[in-house]
């Protein structure tokens, strides 16, 4: 029979207790091989989305993958930007459309560019345009 430090034999609370810290352990093994699977397939999925152009960090309620924590949030239909903004604007007035506070200023002014050569907006005066 056992014997523990007391010289007196185990107790079914010891033994008991032993199996639980074994079975506890292995479960945390199980967690930990279960969260590496599954950063692996969010790690495919983010490189499968970008494949297809889909919008990064389009699921939400969490964790981002590292992949994803580079800001962001995929395409912009800059037309539907442009049917947002008043008759007239300026590129503040961008800025507060929904999602298009952090873009660069070159970002911005390229698609100010993009609809004055296409037609769909004209310069009125520095810094001012005119949706047509």
């Amino acid at each position: 029979m056992p014997r523990t430090s007391l010289g007196g034999v185990t107790s079914a609370f010891e033994r008991i207790q032993r199996q639980a810290q074994s079975l506890l352990s292995g479960l945390q093994s199980q967690i930990r091989a279960k969260e590496n699977e599954l950063r692996r397939l969010l790690e495919q999925e983010t490189h499968l989305s970008g494949l297809l152009g889909g919008a990064k960090g389009a699921r939400k309620g969490r964790k981002a993958a590292p992949a994803r924590a580079t800001g962001g949030g995929g395409r912009i239909n800059w037309r539907e930007v442009l049917n947002q903004l008043p008759k007239q604007f300026k590129a503040s007035d961008i800025r507060k459309v929904r999602g298009l506070k952090d873009k660069r200023p070159s970002e911005i002014f390229a698609a100010i560019t993009r609809w004055i050569d296409s037609g769909v907006a004209r310069r009125k005066s520095r810094g001012i345009y005119e949706r047509k």
